[in-house]
């Protein structure tokens, strides 16, 4: 079988991270082949550091590139629908940075889109993949922790400098940037979408916010409590409480340590990529280019681990949190009347 040929848009941080994780997987399965960034230049570097043979300015060029199966989106969340669409409406596979989207309905046309065409698109919810995520389902599943009563989970760093968090014009705000790990880790626990949110945050100059709680109510009277910040380091845990005990997620999002139901400590390590990583455990993002390759081979349009449903909740949710507290998007508008009569359920 041949390998799976990777285009990666843009050169940023986890980018750069995603290519050194491609390259610990076998040659034989996956090949970077292209990078497109805005300056021409950045693509060359990112190119030569990572021994990619083409490289581009611009974006266009990689859904032109006949040689490219599927394309990474490592763009700023306010083109992440524009950027993936054009590279589905080229025949590509994709594979999408979180948020999939900046709202559910530009998530629900992208996808909507990609099944039409009769492609593999997720979103890169990479959490989902590691071996501690697949060992807490496999928990549930069994019964081991009995019924999910509750999950408590916090996520923060400091980040009001960076501009991707800070900006509106770049989809902003702690919801989109961290919520997404706190919501998905509640709905990986629960298996099902919250019918209740109450929300409460604080927002910066830009009108986008810098920190939120929020209480996500499940079926059968499960809660899950979420805390997101942009101000301060939190301590980054996720712990899902059951009626016969609880499973805790060290560094939640990227967890290559958890605390089992026993009080055993397991490890998960991660090997060593070519090239060092910037951010904590990004290695482990070879494990959602794997669950790629396997999908897109086996014909399938989805991962059920990641699934289209899930995406779609996921980015409810976070428009219900973002309604409550008070932030709006340039690409709300477009989409607000899909958006009041989804949030008319969950409000």
């Amino acid at each position: 079988m041949a390998p799976l040929r990777w285009a990666i848009v843009s050169a940023g941080t986890i980018s750069h991270d995603f290519a050194c994780a491609v390259s610990t997987l076998p040659a034989t399965d996956h090949q970077l082949v292209a990078v497109g960034a805005r300056g021409l230049e950045n693509a060359r570097k990112f190119a030569e550091l990572h021994g990619i043979p083409r490289f581009y300015e611009g974006y266009e060029a990689i859904a032109k590139d006949p040689e490219v199966d599927v394309v990474y989106v490592g763009t700023v969340n306010n083109v992440h629908y524009e950027v993936s669409r054009m590279m589905l409406e080229a025949g590509k596979h994709v594979l999408c940075e979180k948020p999939l989207c900046v709202n559910r309905g530009q998530a629900r046309a992208l996808l909507d889109f990609a099944r039409e065409r009769g492609l593999f698109c997720m979103e890169a919810i990479w959490s989902r993949f590691f071996p501690s995520y697949v060992h807490l389902r496999e928990r549930i599943g069994r019964g081991d922790l009995g019924r999910i009563e509750r999950v408590e989970v916090q996520f923060g760093f400091p980040l009001t400098h960076v501009e991707r968090v800070r900006m509106k014009s770049l989809g902003g705000g702690t919801v989109l940037d961290l919520g997404v790990y706190t919501i998905q880790v509640a709905m990986w626990a629960f298996q099902s979408e919250p019918v209740r949110i109450e929300a409460a945050g604080q927002l910066n100059d830009e009108g986008v916010d810098v920190g939120i709680t929020a209480t996500l109510h499940f079926p059968g009277g499960g809660v899950a409590n979420i805390k997101t910040s942009a101000i301060d380091k939190l301590p980054n845990t996720a712990v899902i409480i059951g009626t016969k005990g609880s499973i805790t997620l060290h560094d939640f999002w990227c967890p290559i340590e958890l605390t089992d139901i026993d009080g055993t400590v397991r490890s998960y390590p991660l090997p060593a990529s070519k090239v060092e990583c910037i951010l904590l455990n990004s290695v482990g993002l070879r494990y959602e280019a794997e669950e790629t390759r396997r999908r897109i081979l086996a014909g399938e349009l989805e991962s059920p681990s990641v699934s289209h449903n899930d995406s779609l909740a996921i980015a409810g949710v976070q428009d219900a949190i973002r309604k409550q507290i008070g932030v709006e998007m340039p690409e709300d508008y477009i989409y607000k009347t899909i958006l009041l009569r989804f949030l008319a359920v969950l409000l």
